[in-house]
């Protein structure tokens, strides 16, 4: 057994090998942070409720804010309803009732571009030469500073600091010089992942980036049609999963039905991020006919297979843990047990100046069940390890607890990159596997071993082609070119305040007003022709 550090045993308050806890008053996930989720729904006479139970289902994608806007019919203004917190505590039943209509988007929010405030909450709506526009968006653009200065330049006004508003300014604002469809045209602009909810006043729209970066998926209620970005949803409001909306695919659906369209060069590989059945998506979501339950299950067996431990017992750390731990289980013909309570009532915890506050943010989420492991030698299989402060005080707890050994097993390989395409990860230099060798961890956690699912084991685990997944969060292959100066807050830094008016003739670069929403309504057509 390793010799564990004084620390290990005592307090969690040492001093770190790097600046995990340098920085005070931040937010300090112990996962990664997802990004959004999107739903929508067409031909419904109770679209709003649907979409409320849609997006409760899909709360787990974003706990920042929530938002829904529905349509009754071309001319008809949209009707919005947005705010900060949960699903539960922004809509109440007159809120509902309030948002008529048989068509809706609605979109639940963790920000990866923009920070956190009503103003950047989805979905968001426009009035223009089209018509009324709603967007919800899951992901993040690689270039939206670039797209936003060439906006601007343009005379482009932008209400919000999120990339998500910028795909609704080049829906609006197609080149009049393209004889390619509208909606395809102003997409390709776009680089990085983006599954998109758009809602106009004749259609329902769903798109998803030529790399399927990011899940959605195409269901049926009765006569209405439903997109969402995980099929758990469908299960709540008793709709049908037909399919996934194709990777670089267009689906439209409007009075005449469903039609798709496919207008961007198809990619030799894919790029579906395989975070999302490490930890992500719902266990009982569906991602590319594989039950997320079952690739989480399949991790843990295949971590039993390539990093056995000798214990008593094997327990999860809830839970995103629970199906890796049973597979583990299984595999290891060692006992499987719940040890860790969770707390399913609080949301994020944060850095705070003193230790105490540190450790109870620990322990409010979760804690522990003395006699599960008191005289037991435990593995606890959990999903990942960001900065290793949580880790660390869970081996604590254990040890306190009175476990003999601590085995760590975790369901993917240790995060090294920063992601790019939608996933708030902490700066690289905070990563610890960034900083420490594996044996190094172990040592920090306080733990007896410490075993990662290779990338290897993870493609194995899942079944499916290693081309069909963006793992750049873990080898830094990146599949689409990013620049890496830019990071969550970029487009509320990159502006340089100017004069209205630059000189004595009055010509100034920010002179040229934003007119498309004055446009004469004889100008409103269905987007997509």
């Amino acid at each position: 057994m390793l010799e564990l550090p004084p620390f290990a045993v005592t307090t969690v308050s040492a001093t770190l090998p790097f600046n995990a806890l340098s920085t005070p008053a931040v937010s300090i996930p112990s996962h990664p942070k997802d990004e959004c989720g999107v739903f929508a729904v067409y031909g419904h006479p109770n679209a709003a409720v649907l979409t409320y139970y849609g997006l409760y289902a899909l709360q787990h994608r974003g706990q920042e804010s929530a938002g829904i806007a529905t349509a009754t019919g071309p001319g008809s203004p949209f009707k919005t309803h947005k705010g900060m917190g949960l699903v539960s505590q922004i809509f109440q039943e007159r809120d509902l009732m309030e948002l008529t209509g048989s068509r809706a988007v609605g979109h639940v929010r963790y920000s990866t571009t923009g920070s956190s405030n009503i103003k950047n909450a989805q979905p968001i709506t426009v009035d223009c030469a089209r018509g009324q526009l709603a967007l919800a968006h899951n992901g993040n653009l690689v270039n939206a500073h670039l797209l936003r200065r060439e906006l601007e330049g343009r005379g482009a006004i932008f209400q919000t600091t999120t990339d998500s508003e910028i795909i609704l300014h080049m829906l609006a604002h197609p080149a009049p010089d393209s004889n390619e469809n509208a909606l395809a045209q102003a997409l390709s602009r776009l680089q990085g992942a983006f599954s998109l909810c758009i809602m106009t006043e004749r259609e329902i729209i769903g798109v998803r980036d030529s790399l399927g970066f990011r899940p959605l998926s195409l269901g049926k209620l009765e006569n209405a049609y439903v997109l969402s970005s995980e099929t758990c949803a469908f299960d709540l409001i008793g709709a049908t999963f037909i399919r996934e909306v194709e990777p670089g695919e267009i689906v439209i659906i409007d009075e005449n039905g469903l039609r798709s369209i496919k207008p961007f060069v198809e990619k030799q590989h894919k790029a579906l991020c395989i975070f999302e059945y490490i930890y992500f998506a719902r266990p009982d979501s569906k991602l590319q006919n594989l039950t997320v339950s079952r690739a989480r299950f399949n991790m843990g067996i295949e971590l039993a297979k390539r990093h056995p431990a000798d214990a008593d017992v094997v327990i999860p750390i809830p839970d995103s843990g629970n199906y890796a731990a049973l597979g583990f289980s299984q595999q290891s013909g060692i006992p499987y047990d719940h040890a860790f309570v969770r707390n399913h009532y609080v949301g994020r915890t944060f850095l705070q100046p003193s230790q105490m506050t540190r450790d109870l943010g620990v322990r409010v989420k979760l804690n522990l069940i003395d006699e599960a492991v008191e005289g037991k030698r435990v593995v606890v299989v959990d999903d990942s390890i960001v900065r290793g402060t949580t880790a660390r005080s869970r081996v604590v707890n254990l040890r306190r607890a009175g476990a003999r050994e601590v085995h760590i097993r975790i369901s993917c390989p240790p995060h090294k990159h920063p992601c790019y395409y939608g996933i708030d990860f902490p700066d690289p230099k905070d990563l610890i596997a960034n900083q420490l060798s594996l044996d190094e961890i172990a040592r920090y956690l306080g733990a007896d071993s410490l075993g990662y699912l290779e990338t290897e084991g993870l493609v194995e685990a899942v079944g499916l082609p290693r081309t069909n997944f963006c793992m750049a969060c873990f080898n830094g292959e990146y599949p689409v070119h990013y620049d890496p100066l830019m990071e969550k807050l970029a487009l509320e830094r990159h502006r340089v305040i100017e004069p209205l008016v630059n000189n004595a003739n009055g010509n100034g670069k920010h002179a040229e007003l934003n007119l498309f929403s004055m446009k004469l309504e004889d100008q409103r057509s269905t987007f997509v022709r």
